[in-house]
């Protein structure tokens, strides 16, 4: 297929061929793998600036979505590639096999590295999704750190820089320019930047940035950073986003008011425990979805609301597909007894939701992600449970809310009233301001547009 290039992506190529370290914030559906392997083509095939190049991926876009790519369009006719994925034999073949682009899943990196026998000699890396390096105690992190003075050129590409915060940013562009703009210790970063926010005594939960330490990073990290929104370049559908109340009767809010206090709570005899500040956090959870884990591993029902609720906005749908996003098991076993639905967890079967086969679907957060595209088989998304993660709430929205979507697309939140669900809500709304700052800042100016990215 012959690509017609945008004058955004065709900025973003002489970005990356003109800046050996670079970072790419790109909304979901701007094209960064076809931007990146068309650099990866002039480097590697063209100018022979590059000899090796390592992709990093989550499994299934490394799997899928990186090999698809290339053999997609008629520009990268040539570009030689292996996917690393599989068992340690396969892994191991591909990783033999003779090419310029090398695929690998990020759980596999420590094994590359650390354990897989094969020297690292590639001098290209390209990270997608970067912020899933945003954990500086990963092994992840600490084995690419080891080797990343070897790498000559490295790419950054994500939709999510800073999903929980700019704190996040530290160990992303640590990995980038070995701790150059924004310092190579986080304990030095934390002290410049930021101040104590929520805290106990001497521990200290979170942090806030000083006055000014905002702008400060962005002008840090700007020289090798651009950032992109989809919604400056690309039509998308109209998208509606719909709260839903949930309310419940006295004696369950009793059972919730209970656990918050005391941190101890007796539903229907069965004891439920938790002991820390997290423990807790995903016991209120589960109970405003509805039923909760006893400490035996149980489910326990609690209340039908959300369910209910889910019933009546699929009956609204009027045989429109509803995909539903769930966080815990016991969610979606209560949701696929009650309703004719079916897990999106495979490829036939997602390949059925695009074909209008399914008429409830349900999917969870975390294998939502990244390069899944579920815009044609519907444009209803309903949230039966929360997740605190912008990255993954953001990047489920957009498995619907993108390019090639016909419809208008509505995204429902069951929120259950006076419950962590609307401590969630908040969170995910403060965390995407911040984000969107970040992204601001950053934003790429593209000469004969008249519009900015950003």
């Amino acid at each position: 297929m012959i690509c017609d290039f945008h004058e955004y992506q065709k900025y973003s190529v002489d970005y990356l061929l003109n800046h050996p370290i670079a970072a790419l914030f790109l909304d979901c559906g701007l094209g960064k793998t076809l931007i990146a392997l068309t650099a990866i083509f002039d480097l590697t095939l063209d100018s022979f600036l590059v000899r090796k190049v390592l992709v990093i991926a989550p499994l299934r876009v490394a799997r899928d979505t990186w090999p698809a790519e290339i053999e997609k369009w008629d520009h990268l006719k040539g570009l030689k590639y292996a996917v690393a994925v599989g068992t340690e034999t396969q892994r191991k073949v591909a990783l033999m096999n003779k090419a310029q682009v090398y695929i690998i899943n990020r759980e596999n990196v420590e094994w590359l590295i650390s354990k897989s026998g094969i020297p690292f000699d590639f001098d290209m890396v390209v990270i997608d999704e970067l912020s899933s390096f945003k954990s500086h105690r990963a092994k992840r992190f600490k084995s690419l750190m080891k080797v990343r003075p070897k790498v000559n050129r490295i790419v950054g590409l994500t939709g999510t820089p800073a999903s929980n915060g700019l704190m996040d940013l530290w160990a992303e562009f640590r990995l980038l320019d070995l701790g150059q703009r924004l310092g190579r210790f986080i304990g030095r970063y934390r002290e410049e930047y930021f101040l104590p926010d929520k805290r106990n005594q001497q521990i200290i939960f979170s942090y806030k940035p000083k006055p000014g330490a905002e702008e400060a990073i962005y002008k840090n990290i700007s020289d090798i950073t651009i950032s992109m929104k989809s919604s400056e370049y690309l039509k998308l559908p109209d998208l509606v986003i719909n709260e839903v109340e949930v309310k419940l009767s006295e004696k369950e809010m009793k059972i919730i008011e209970t656990m918050k206090k005391d941190l101890i709570a007796r539903v229907k005899d069965e004891e439920i425990t938790a002991t820390n500040a997290a423990a807790l956090s995903n016991k209120l959870l589960q109970m405003a979805n509805g039923a909760v884990y006893d400490d035996g591993g149980a489910v326990v029902k609690i209340h039908d609301k959300k369910l209910d609720v889910l019933e009546d906005l699929i009956e609204a749908a009027n045989g429109k597909p509803v995909l539903v996003a769930y966080w815990f098991k016991h969610d979606l076993e209560r949701i696929l007894n009650r309703f004719p639905a079916e897990k999106l967890d495979s490829t036939s079967s997602i390949k059925r939701w695009n074909n209008g086969e399914i008429p409830v679907a349900v999917i969870h957060p975390a294998s939502a992600g990244h390069g899944l595209n579920l815009q044609s088989g519907g444009s209803t998304l309903v949230w039966f449970g929360l997740t605190w993660s912008l990255e993954l709430y953001q990047q489920t929205n957009a498995r619907l809310w993108r390019q090639g979507q016909k419809n208008t697309v509505v995204i429902h939140h069951i929120i259950t009233k006076g419950t962590i669900d609307e401590d969630v809500m908040r969170s995910l709304k403060r965390k995407d301001q911040t984000q969107t700052a970040l992204i601001a800042a950053v934003k790429a100016r593209i000469k004969n547009i008249d519009r900015e990215v950003g």
